[in-house]
C-alpha cells in the first residue's frame, strides 16, 4: 500500500542523518513522513533495532501486520529497545487479533509501573478491551463487510460517508490531495505546494462521488470551493430532501456548520448557534427528519475533554434550544461520538471508546424506551462490524437494508477506509437428485444441508426429492460451505460439499443438481398390488384394504423366496415425530394381518417414513388421502434384478363364478383374466363382490362390512378409483395412476 507511494530520501544522506530526520518527524507524530527515512536506514542496516521499533509504531495505522513484524524483530535484536516495548507489543498484538498475547504484554508492562502511576488505569482498560475483543471475535455475526474500493478509498484516510436519499450520490471526507497519489515524502516536504496539517498530512476535505452501479462509483470530485476551509472539513449529513448539509470544520476547536444546495454546488457554510457550538470540541451531529431535534457530540460538559452526546430541540423555524445530555446509559467516561438515528427514531447508533468496546471506537446501538422515555442499555454491534481498532460513522442506507461505516481494519487501502455492512441473507437452492449412472431422477431422496453460523452454531436444512421428477428446494443461510448428506429409504448414499456464495438479498436462487451413485434395489408395485389407504389420524384397516392384503398374502405364499418391506406413510397434518409413529402403526397393522395369514415374520420388515415420502403435495384433502397409505415393496438383493414370481393358485370360486382377480405379475408367464363375477364372505362377515369385464382390463370390487361400511374400487389399465364410507357415514375418495 504505502511502499509504492513513498519516495526514497536522497542516497547521499548518511544513515545517521536519515535516522535523525526520521526521529524528528516521528516525534512530531508525522508518522507517514518518517517511514521513508526509517526504511532507507533499514535498507542499509536491517538490524537497526531503533529504526525497526519506531517504524513499527508508525506502520500501526495502515499496515498492522508489518508493524507487528518490525516491533517483534526490534525486541529480539535488543530486548530493551524501549522501556515501553511491552506496551507497544501489547498494542500491536491487540490490533492483529492476538488477544491473549496482548493481555500478557500489557500485564508485563503494568508490572514495571509504580503503584500510583496514572498509566495503570489506561492499561486496565486496554486489558479489558482485549478480553472484550476476544469474546466478540469468537462470537461473530453473519455480516458481510465490503470495502468500497480504490475509487473511493486511497492510501490516505477516508471517512464520514453521507448517502443521498436516492442512494446514488456519496459525500465523504478524505485526507488525500484531490484523490491523487502524492507520496508521503512529497506531502511532508510540501513539494506539491499544498498546505499541510501539523501531522504532515493533507487537511480533510469533502468529496462527492456518483454511483455507476451497485459496486462501482464514478471518480470523486472535490467540493473544495466554499465547503472546504483552511483546515479540516468533513461531511456529516444531508437533510431536507438533500437540499441542506451538516458539516464539520475545525475552526475554534471544531464546530458544526450547515450549507444549502445551490445548483450543483453549495453555499457558504454557516455555524449553528451557541447552544450547539462552543469553545470546546464539537465533532459530529444528526438532525431528525422533522428538523426539530439535533443530536451532537461535544466536549464542553466533560471534565477531561472527552466527548459526550447531547441533544437540542427547537420550534419550527426557530433557533436551537439549550443542550441536554442524552443520559448516562449512553455517555461514558470515555469518548462517545457520532450519533445517528434509524428512520423511525427508535434506534440510535453511535461510536464509543467506552462500554464493552473491542478497542478504540466501536459501533453501538441503543433502543428508545417510549414508556420510560429514555435510551436503553447500548449493545455492541459485534464483530465483524467492529474490530480491535477504530470503527466509526455508522450510517444506514436510505432503505435501511445496509449501512456504511469508516474503519481502520486489516486489508484496507490505507489508513481509515469506508465500507458497506450487509447482513448475510438466505438463498434458495433448488434442483434435482439424479443417478450418476444414467441421470435418472431419484424420488424420495432426503437431502440434509449441514453447516454453521459465523459463531459456529449448527445449521441444518432438509428436503425430500419429489415423486417422478426428483426435484428438491431448500432455503439456506448463504455465504458458507454445506455438507449435503443424500439418503434414500433411511440409508445414506453419499455426502457432498456445496459452497453457497454470499447473498445480501432475499431473492437469490441457485440451481444445483446432485448426482449420486444410487441403484434402486427396492421394486414397487409388486404383482399389481396397490397401496392400502387410511382415514385421517387412523391406522385401522378399511374393508377394501383386505383385498390388497389378500393379494400380498397369496403372492408370498406362492413365492417363498421373496421378502417384502411394508412401509407406512402419512400426510403432513401433525409433527414429524408424531407422523413417524403413526406411519409405523400403519405398517404394523398390515404386518400383523399377513402374519395371521401365515406369512413368516422373517420374510417381512416394517419401516415408517412418516410424512417424508409424499406421492402428492399435501395441499388438498384428495392429495392428503393419497399420502395416508402403506406401500409394499419386494426386497431385491443389491446388484440383482427383480426375481421371477410365480402366480398364486386360483382361489376357490363360488358356484357360477367364471374368474378371479389378477393375483400375479412379473416375468413369469401370466394367464389372462377371465370375465365373470364372484362373491366371497370373509370370517368377520365382510362381503366382497368382484366383476371382470369382457376384455379383462377392468375390475370392479365392492365390499360391505358387518357395520354397514361400504367401498367400491375400480381398477383399469393400472388406474385405481375408489370410494368408501365408514360406519359413521364418513366418505373418502381415492384416485391414482399406478403405472
Amino acid at each position: 500500500m504505502l511502499t509504492t507511494a513513498m519516495a526514497q530520501p536522497a542516497l547521499a544522506q548518511s544513515t545517521r542523518q536519515q535516522l535523525k530526520t526520521a526521529n524528528k518527524l516521528f516525534g512530531q507524530e508525522n508518522f507517514r513522513a518518517s517511514l521513508p527515512y526509517y526504511e532507507q536506514v533499514l535498507a542499509k542496516d536491517p538490524n537497526n533495532a531503533q529504526a525497526l521499533f519506531r517504524a513499527g509504531i508508525a506502520y500501526m495505522s495502515f499496515d498492522k501486520e508489518k508493524a507487528s513484524d518490525y516491533i517483534y524483530k526490534a525486541q529480539r535484536l535488543k530486548k530493551n529497545v524501549s522501556k515501553d516495548v511491552e506496551y507497544w507489543l501489547g498494542r500491536v498484538d491487540h490490533l492483529n487479533y492476538n488477544f491473549d498475547e496482548a493481555i500478557a504484554h500489557f500485564q508485563a508492562y503494568n508490572a514495571t509501573l509504580k503503584t500510583k502511576d496514572t498509566r495503570k488505569r489506561d492499561l486496565s482498560r486496554l486489558i479489558q478491551n482485549s478480553k472484550n475483543a476476544k469474546v466478540q471475535f469468537n462470537s461473530p455475526r453473519d455480516i458481510f463487510v465490503k470495502n468500497l474500493g480504490p475509487t473511493i478509498n486511497t492510501q490516505w484516510s477516508e471517512h464520514s460517508p453521507v448517502i443521498s436519499a436516492d442512494d446514488k450520490i456519496l459525500l465523504f471526507t478524505s485526507r488525500s490531495d484531490n484523490m491523487t497519489n502524492v507520496s508521503a515524502l512529497q506531502a511532508a516536504e510540501g513539494k506539491d505546494g499544498k498546505k499541510l496539517a501539523a501531522d504532515g498530512q493533507y487537511y480533510e476535505n469533502i468529496y462527492e462521488a456518483r454511483r455507476i452501479d451497485e459496486d462501482n462509483w464514478d471518480k470523486p470530485r472535490s467540493l473544495s470551493g466554499v465547503l472546504n476551509g483552511k483546515g479540516h472539513d468533513a461531511s456529516i449529513q444531508v437533510f431536507d430532501n438533500d437540499t441542506k448539509m451538516l458539516m464539520y470544520r475545525n475552526d475554534e476547536n471544531g464546530d458544526i456548520l450547515y450549507s444549502e444546495k445551490s445548483g450543483n454546488d453549495w453555499t457558504e457554510p454557516k455555524r449553528l448557534n451557541k447552544n450547539i457550538n462552543t469553545a470546546a470540541y464539537e465533532s459530529d451531529a444528526y438532525i431528525t427528519p422533522d428538523g426539530l431535534t439535533i443530536y451532537f457530540s461535544t466536549a464542553k460538559y466533560s471534565e477531561d475533554g472527552t466527548l459526550d452526546i447531547y441533544y437540542s430541540t427547537r420550534v419550527p423555524g426557530g433557533e436551537w434550544g439549550p443542550a441536554k445530555s442524552i443520559g448516562n446509559a449512553i455517555n461514558t467516561a470515555y469518548d462517545d461520538d457520532s450519533p445517528y438515528l434509524s428512520r423511525d427514531g427508535k434506534t440510535m447508533y453511535f461510536s464509543s471508546r467506552g462500554h464493552n468496546t473491542m478497542g478504540g471506537y466501536d459501533i453501538f446501538k441503543s433502543e428508545y424506551d417510549s414508556i420510560g422515555r429514555k435510551w436503553g442499555r447500548p449493545e455492541n454491534m459485534g464483530y465483524p462490524i467492529n474490530t480491535p481498532d477504530d470503527d466509526t460513522y455508522y450510517r444506514l442506507s436510505p432503505d435501511g437494508s445496509y449501512a456504511y461505516l469508516s474503519s481502520y481494519r486489516i486489508g484496507g487501502y490505507g489508513e481509515k477506509d469506508i465500507y458497506t455492512i450487509n447482513y448475510i441473507k438466505n438463498a434458495t437452492i433448488r434442483g434435482r437428485v439424479l443417478a450418476i449412472q444414467d441421470s435418472s431422477a431419484i424420488p424420495g431422496a432426503e437431502l440434509v444441508f449441514s453447516g454453521t453460523q459465523a459463531d459456529k452454531t449448527a445449521l441444518s436444512y432438509r428436503d425430500v426429492s419429489k415423486p417422478l421428477t426428483g426435484e428438491y428446494q431448500v432455503n439456506v443461510l448463504s455465504g458458507r460451505t454445506y455438507q449435503v448428506a443424500v439418503s434414500k429409504d433411511g440409508r445414506n448414499i453419499e455426502t457432498q460439499e456445496f459452497a453457497v456464495p454470499i447473498s445480501t438479498n432475499d431473492s437469490t436462487v441457485i440451481e444445483k443438481n446432485f448426482y449420486v451413485n444410487y441403484i434402486d434395489t427396492m421394486v414397487t408395485n409388486i404383482a399389481n398390488i396397490n397401496p392400502i389407504y387410511f382415514d385421517t389420524d387412523k391406522y385401522t384397516l378399511r374393508p377394501e384394504s383386505i383385498v390388497e392384503l389378500k393379494k400380498v398374502s397369496d403372492l408370498l405364499a406362492a413365492n417363498p423366496g421373496i421378502n417384502i418391506s411394508i412401509e407406512g406413510n402419512t400426510d403432513s397434518r401433525n409433527t414429524d415425530e408424531y407422523n413417524m409413529v403413526l406411519g409405523q402403526n400403519r405398517a404394523n397393522v398390515a404386518y400383523n394381518y399377513l402374519k395371521k395369514a401365515g406369512i413368516a415374520e422373517t420374510r417381512m420388515v416394517t419401516v415408517s417414513y412418516g410424512e417424508r415420502r409424499p406421492v402428492a403435495p399435501n395441499d388438498s384433502p384428495e392429495n392428503m388421502q393419497l399420502n395416508r397409505r402403506t406401500d409394499f415393496r419386494v426386497i431385491v438383493k443389491e446388484g440383482e434384478g427383480m426375481p421371477n414370481m410365480n402366480r398364486p393358485a386360483p382361489a376357490p370360486q363360488p358356484s357360477g363364478s367364471t374368474g378371479t382377480g389378477n393375483m400375479g405379475m412379473g416375468t413369469a408367464p401370466t394367464v389372462p383374466l377371465q370375465p365373470g363375477k364372484s362373491k366371497v364372505k370373509l370370517e368377520d362377515g365382510t362381503k366382497i363382490k368382484t366383476k371382470v369385464d369382457e376384455d379383462s382390463d377392468k375390475v370392479k370390487v365392492k365390499t360391505k362390512g358387518p357395520d354397514d361400511e361400504k367401498s367400491k374400487t375400480v381398477t383399469k389399465d393400472g388406474t385405481i378409483d375408489a370410494k368408501a364410507k365408514d360406519a359413521e357415514g364418513n366418505k373418502v375418495k381415492v384416485k391414482t395412476d399406478n403405472d
